[in-house]
């Protein structure tokens, strides 16, 4: 060869870099472990531009506070300003909860959360034979507007925003809230908060019903156009995943039955004579953390870019407002355990972060001693700090949707979204919310999926700490202090519900109950009635009796 001329350049080969990834994962030692999401779903064991093919950033993406909104529902998410701190509290009597509330203001709580016992969220009176033994147990027990000046007293009604979890009843609180503001000398239409007032998800999951479903959805959107005119700064109603999660259903069932109500909800209301931009703003949604923490990171995100499809493109919405998901979310109950109560701090931080990291407006985070009593003030300030803590110390609240853009998160959104689909059109074959209740098809589905996840928990296969794994001395009592209910509560409020009937105007409010009874037959919106009600000193029970008899009680069918 001569010293012009060149050799040939050297064969490179070229390597496939996954295909030198998937062989070293083919002989690699693997745990044995179930590699699924806590919904059952498969986990790949990594992600990659392939799983995302089709995906366009504008359509699916796009920027915080724009349609979709997938990132966010604010431009500036919370550099702009942080998400609402509440606690879940509620217990014994008005009084009690009144302290509790004081205390975690003056903690730094930026939100009341209201719970109710159960003769409440039922529709009794504390006094009623149903209610034996349940007066204040796990809520504060309202009966009356006195009880419920009781519970705001000393609370600028004008600044801060409550929020009332009860839902068959929901519109007769709300009639006492707005009735103990107009006492305190605020306007109903500088209240702030939210009402919770779903029952689709009581029939679905929680039982915690009044009325047969059509005449409750009445009284839904008779709340929806009273406060549209009266009291505009309202939520007018909590559509709840929360208790879907919590009966057992997987994140997809939870994204897919809220929002599936929630689409219900609009069509009653624009069947009510309502345009859907009236009302469709002051729609809230609510949701769980669970402990699967990208699931539910791309769950919240899911839930903003399907609802926004749906207002503007099957709704005709055309203020962005209507199209914007604004959402509560609550750390997952379900996931506390009784054995070892200090670690759920840890599962509860957890769960907040990912409701941080998804974009929440308003947070809950559970206290470590819920599964075994009434969170103590101690429980409550430490469930508390927990975010504070994210919000003043990670420094995650500096960027939007800081995982965007990760292929793992951006499979999750899409997989969650076509889940839901698939159930939208079930629902739809099956002539929609009201029928698929009836039938049984929705609960079934909850129930079904709870069952599955309880099997994989007793097999072992899904580990709990210090209950399938871990596990300390079963017989040994958890060393925290725990908060017990006196029973002279109970007294206490029979007395002050008989001393109320002696003392207000019987005539006036007999004629009350019968107005609501005439109302009740017409199409005269019942908020109305229920405010006027209030003043006049009617009980919850005596209400809620007048619409049983009007309306009937709902039958639950058997879904086994």
């Amino acid at each position: 060869m001569s010293d012009t001329e060149t050799s040939p350049a050297p064969r490179i080969e070229t390597v496939d870099a996954a295909e030198i990834w998937r062989r070293a994962m083919e002989s690699a030692r693997v745990r044995d472990a179930e590699f699924t999401s806590i919904s059952g779903a498969e986990r790949r064991p990594l992600y990659t531009p392939a799983d995302l093919e089709g995906f366009d950033h504008d359509r699916d993406l796009g920027y915080p506070g724009q349609f979709p909104f997938t990132r966010g529902v604010h431009p500036t998410m919370y550099r702009g300003r942080l998400w609402t701190m509440r606690q879940f509290a509620g217990f014994g009597s008005a009084r009690q909860t009144n302290e509790r509330f004081k205390f975690l203001l003056e903690k730094g709580q930026t939100g009341l959360s209201t719970a109710f016992d159960f003769p409440t969220l039922m529709g009794y009176d504390s006094d009623h034979a149903r209610s034996l033994g349940e007066v204040g147990q796990v809520g504060v027990a309202i009966s009356s507007l006195e009880d419920m000046e009781t519970l705001m007293d000393g609370i600028p009604m004008g600044e801060v925003s409550t929020s009332m979890t009860i839902n068959g009843p929901a519109p007769i609180l709300l009639a006492y809230y707005i009735a103990c503001g107009e006492r305190q000398g605020v306007a109903p239409e500088k209240l702030r908060g939210t009402v919770q007032n779903d029952i689709l998800k009581e029939y679905e999951a929680q039982h915690a019903w009044l009325i047969a479903a059509e005449p409750a959805l009445r009284m839904i959107t008779d709340v929806m156009a009273y406060c549209a005119q009266r009291v505009p700064k309202w939520n007018t109603i909590s559509i709840s995943g929360y208790h879907i999660r919590e009966a057992g259903s997987t994140a997809a069932q939870e994204l897919a039955f809220t929002l599936a109500n929630g689409m219900e909800y609009v069509r009653r209301g624009i069947a009510a004579g309502m345009d859907v931009d009236e009302f469709a703003p002051r729609l809230s949604f609510f949701f769980d953390a669970h402990l699967d923490f990208f699931e539910e990171i791309s769950k919240f995100r899911a839930a903003r870019r399907i609802w926004a499809r749906k207002m503007r493109d099957e709704f005709g919405a055309k203020d962005p407002r209507s199209w914007m998901i604004r959402f509560h979310t609550q750390t997952a109950g379900v996931s506390l355990t009784a054995q070892q109560p200090e670690n759920n701090i840890v599962r509860t931080a957890i769960e907040a972060l990912a409701a941080v990291l998804g974009g929440t407006q308003s947070l809950h985070t559970n206290s470590m001693d819920e599964t075994l009593a009434l969170p103590t003030e101690k429980a409550a300030k430490i469930a508390l700090r927990t975010q504070q803590v994210i919000a003043e110390e990670t420094e995650v609240v500096h960027v939007a949707d800081p995982l965007a853009g990760s292929y793992f998160v951006e499979a999750e959104t899409n997989r969650l979204e076509e889940e839901a689909e698939a159930y939208f059109k079930e629902i739809d074959k099956r002539g929609g919310v009201v029928p698929s209740i009836h039938a049984g098809y929705i609960q079934r589905e909850i129930h079904r999926s709870a069952v599955l996840y309880q099997r994989a928990v007793e097999e072992g296969r899904k580990k709990v700490v210090g209950v399938n794994t871990y596990v300390e001395d079963l017989d040994a009592k958890p060393e925290i202090e725990l908060h017990r209910i006196d029973p002279a509560v109970e007294r206490e409020q029979h007395e002050r519900l008989a001393n109320l009937r002696k003392r207000r105007d019987a005539k006036r409010a007999a004629s009350e109950l019968d107005d609501i009874r005439e109302a009740c037959r017409t199409d005269a919106n019942l908020m109305e009635r229920f405010v006027s009600a209030a003043h006049a000193l009617c009980t919850l029970g005596e209400i809620c009796d007048v619409l049983r008899e009007e309306f009937g009680e709902f039958e639950e069918p058997n879904i086994f």
